[in-house]
């Protein structure tokens, strides 16, 4: 039920701006749908942040090789 509501409120959105006119509707609609862009740009920024420390990058075999590595030069 949460989606037919989120239609209807974009639905009455959609037409509040229509009536607003090209000009004053498309610069509000513009910042709306550029705000939640790069609302979800942030948001995947910090999701991927938090993650990375959970999940190390190295995998196994870029691990051995490192260890090859400094114990040929040691």
């Amino acid at each position: 039920m949460k989606l037919v509501g989120w239609i209807l409120i974009s639905t009455l959105l959609g037409y509040g701006l229509f009536a607003l006119g090209p000009l004053l509707g498309g610069f509000i609609a513009f910042g709306i749908v550029a705000g939640c862009i790069f609302r979800g740009l942030a948001l995947l920024k910090e999701l991927n942040e938090k993650l990375s420390v959970l999940v190390p990058d190295k995998d196994k075999v870029t691990e051995a090789y490192e260890k090859y590595i400094n114990e040929k030069n040691a």
